[in-house]
């Protein structure tokens, strides 16, 4: 850029310096021959020439290093477009390749979201169901009987109970537990007048719910006094029956709010269970039967301990017996011991006679044999006979 500014500097040197020749030339002919001035004019033409030459020289200069600038701009300026576009491109493609991969857990997250949706839906059609089942009187009856039966099967064994069971006044108990007496059979209603319930829940204001909970007192105590009429028949039943609530909700309102309710039912004998509680009195009563079945079968568990005492008795004596021909036999071997004991003895004694008496032997047969030198100048030989013989 600075030599551009020099050219221009120089274009304007020059252009003033012709300007002052025209001037010069002009204001002093009048003084000078023709020929001085032509010289004159010659020679500043010929420096405008030279001027002018050096000048197109650095344009044409400036016009390579402008073009070399120029190249190397923009080859500087592709290097870093293409610097930049690949940059661009590279986060561009992760960036398209991370949208894709949450796009993918997205589309999975919405299928989650649809399986449970789905399930939601049916649960809802369930639920629907249930309240629908629970809206009739008898259905409501039917699920409070499957849930009883659930529950008496799964704790007690299949002779201490029965379902759907008549009594000798023609009524049907849902379950009848069977017990000795006393206390007897005890019969359980599974039937509960939830309508009075869900209006009293369902109320929208102090008034109907003050209403509603007068009508369900009112339906409760009926319900009560049926069970009581029906189920607790004197030398038949036990003095006591069972109401088996199927909800624990309804349970936990009736002991919470309703406490009159719960000891008239006290008073009438007529006990109100839950499945929880339920469970608990059914175990109590396995236990009952089981203990009734261990009395039952204590003259066998007599009679067994009997024999066995026998067995123990029989066998004391046997053992003592054994002990006493163990004694005997001890007895008898030392006795055994004893006399082997003495003919060691003896026989040790004998030994060391035998050895005394051989000791003697042989002292005498020395004393009476002759020297060596004297009977080898006897004519006969220690037998009698003679030598030649």
């Amino acid at each position: 850029m600075s030599e551009f500014v020099q050219i221009l500097a120089a274009v304007v040197v020059v252009a003033a310096v012709a300007t002052l020749f025209v001037v010069v030339r002009f204001g002093r002919g009048r003084g000078r021959s023709a020929t001085q001035e032509d010289a004159v004019w010659a020679e500043r033409t010929r420096a405008l020439s030279e001027a002018q030459s050096e000048i197109m020289v650095r344009i044409k200069a400036l016009a390579e290093a402008q073009t070399t600038t120029q190249a190397q701009l923009t080859k500087a300026l592709n290097e870093r477009l293409d610097t930049v576009s690949k940059g661009m491109g590279d986060k561009l493609e992760a960036s398209a390749l991370k949208t894709a991969q949450s796009l993918g857990d997205l589309k999975k997250h919405l299928n989650v979201i649809d399986e449970a949706q789905k399930n939601i839906v049916e649960l809802s059609g369930q639920v629907v169901g249930l309240q629908d089942i629970l809206a009739h009187k008898q259905a409501r009856g039917a699920f409070g009987e499957v849930q009883l039966a659930d529950l008496v099967q799964n704790i007690l064994p299949p002779d201490a109970f029965e379902m759907q069971a008549t009594l000798s006044n023609k009524k049907r108990a849902d379950c009848l537990i069977l017990l000795p007496n006393p206390p007897g059979s005890i019969a359980v209603d599974a039937k509960f007048p939830l309508e009075s319930f869900h209006s009293l829940r369902n109320a929208p204001g102090d008034n109907e719910k003050t209403l509603a909970a007068r009508q369900f007192r009112i339906d409760l105590k009926k319900h009560i006094d049926d069970i009581a009429e029906k189920y607790i028949l004197p030398g038949e039943t036990a003095e006591s029956a069972l109401m088996f609530l199927p909800s624990e909700a309804v349970y936990a309102e009736l002991y919470a709010n309703f406490t009159d309710v719960t000891e008239y039912s006290y008073r009438k004998r007529v006990w109100i269970v839950s499945p929880t509680t339920l469970m608990a009195t059914l175990n109590t009563v396995r236990a009952i039967l089981k203990d009734v079945r261990m009395r039952e079968q204590a003259h066998i568990i007599q009679q067994e301990i009997h024999k066995l005492l026998d067995d123990v008795t029989r066998l004391d004596k046997r053992v003592g017996n054994l002990q006493s021909h163990f004694d005997q036999a001890t007895n008898d071997i030392r006795q055994i011991r004893t006399s082997s004991e003495k003919i060691v003895k003896r026989g040790e004694r004998i030994e060391d006679l035998q050895i005394e008496e051989a000791g003697e032997v042989g002292e005498i047969a020395a004393a009476v044999a002759p020297a060596p030198e004297a009977s080898a100048t006897l004519p006969f030989d220690s037998a009698g006979g003679s030598k030649s013989g």
